[in-house]
């Protein structure tokens, strides 16, 4: 069966629903102790292209599972009343993990625009992993 809706609508139409925040202000909420920056960076990713100090991976494919809390995966980082700012490479996977987690019912979360290509480009903090 062919695609009839492309993935660049369905990225449009979750950032009409979400709310997303500059790679600054996501620094700056995440020193404030205001946010966890959540990464849904592939592993290989994060091996290849370095990390953002002090951010939970949590990988794209398994957020939903870690999120809910009847779960069995759940992980008790997302029972949390601060805002959780999810980020990926560019901006387009956490756009559409944002908008899945709001309709789950969770309101404390924010996209990362441009995602952690961003992030390295105007030199906020990356780890490398060893």
């Amino acid at each position: 069966m062919p695609v009839t809706q492309p993935v660049s609508e369905m990225i449009a139409a979750a950032r009409l629903l979400i709310n997303q925040v500059s790679v600054h202000e996501a620094a700056e909420l995440q020193r404030l102790d205001a946010a966890i920056l959540i990464n849904l960076r592939d592993v290989r990713e994060l091996q290849k292209m370095g990390i953002v100090p002090r951010a939970f991976h949590a990988p794209r494919g398994m957020l939903e599972f870690w999120a809910d809390p009847d779960s069995p995966y759940h992980k008790p980082v997302f029972r949390t009343d601060k805002k959780l700012v999810l980020f990926c490479a560019s901006g387009l996977r956490s756009a559409l993990a944002a908008s899945t987690l709001q309709d789950m019912c969770m309101n404390n979360v924010l996209d990362m625009e441009s995602g952690f290509t961003e992030w390295k480009m105007q030199d906020l903090p990356v780890d490398y992993l060893t």
